[in-house]
């Protein structure tokens, strides 16, 4: 069975989702629905004291309900309450929300891009454009982001050639090619921006994705060439990668006397785009 995890926006709101290539279905994390649904602080505990009443009704959706691994914010995947689009329609019956019409329409608009998706690949690429900007980034900080994401699926790709496995492996690759080139580890990088639950590629200035990207690119690069076998092996290409980035990243600082790593975030780099003249890139 091949999963592919991907995240979903709804109402600028993200749903983490799966979509399993064998069965030909998407799931859907429960406690997120939950979340945009009931506008809960706790949606984790509103789903727990509603899947106890469920069950004690002897529900389906109780009965039927599966657990997959999904990423969370702290980068690691855990096993997950998830549901199939029937299974979340029934959810959605369970919780009064002012929502769950504009949830049920958004569901079936995921099922016809997933079959239209399928026929003509670029239209990933088109939607993935569009919900960047609803939320605010400019064309050009989306056209690189589109590409940094197209690199990475040729990094992760690579990397699952040589045996490395997805979550805590891939983080801690990632984290040394990060820490390498940009001079802090994903969790001070994160904190410099001043980031939670962010994504820290969202949240990259134009350079700092361009660096992000050479230093990924580098490291598939280079791992075609070494083949490494092992994990350890995985971690020096890493280095290497990250390496080439970096020798990039000093090289253009001397040359500016301004950091490329930038406290900017996403809200901030929205501002700049809307013309904030006080606001200056690093």
């Amino acid at each position: 069975m091949t999963q592919k995890n991907a995240l979903k926006l709804f109402d600028e709101k993200k749903v983490r989702t799966l979509w399993d290539d064998e069965l030909e279905k998407w799931y859907f994390s429960i406690v997120d629905i939950v979340g945009i649904l009931t506008d809960s602080p706790n949606p984790r505990k509103y789903w727990s004291v509603l899947k106890n009443r469920l069950t004690k009704e002897g529900s389906q959706l109780t009965t039927n309900c599966s657990q997959l691994k999904m990423l969370a914010a702290d980068g690691k995947k855990y096993m997950t309450d998830v549901a199939d689009t029937e299974q979340v329609f029934r959810l959605i019956q369970s919780i009064p929300s002012p929502k769950a019409e504009p949830f049920k329409l958004w569901l079936a608009q995921i099922a016809n891009e997933r079959l239209d998706e399928t026929l003509d690949p670029e239209l990933t690429i088109d939607r993935a454009m569009e919900q960047y900007m609803r939320l605010g980034y400019s064309e050009s900080w989306i056209n690189q982001r589109i590409k940094s994401i197209e690199i990475r699926k040729e990094l992760t790709d690579e990397w699952k050639k040589r045996g490395v496995e997805e979550g805590i492996q891939f983080a801690t690759l990632t984290d040394i090619i990060t820490e390498t080139w940009a001079g802090k580890t994903t969790k001070a990088y994160k904190q410099h921006k001043g980031l939670k639950k962010e994504n820290l590629r969202d949240n990259m200035t134009n350079t700092e994705l361009i660096l992000n990207m050479l230093a990924e690119a580098s490291t598939k690069d280079i791992s075609q060439v070494v083949m490494p076998n092992t994990f350890d092996e995985n971690k020096k290409v890493a280095i290497k990668g990250g390496n080439v980035a970096k020798v990039a990243r000093k090289e253009l600082e001397a040359n500016t006397g301004k950091e490329v790593v930038s406290s900017l975030n996403a809200k901030s780099l929205h501002k700049l785009n809307n013309g904030d003249q006080e606001l200056k890139l690093e």
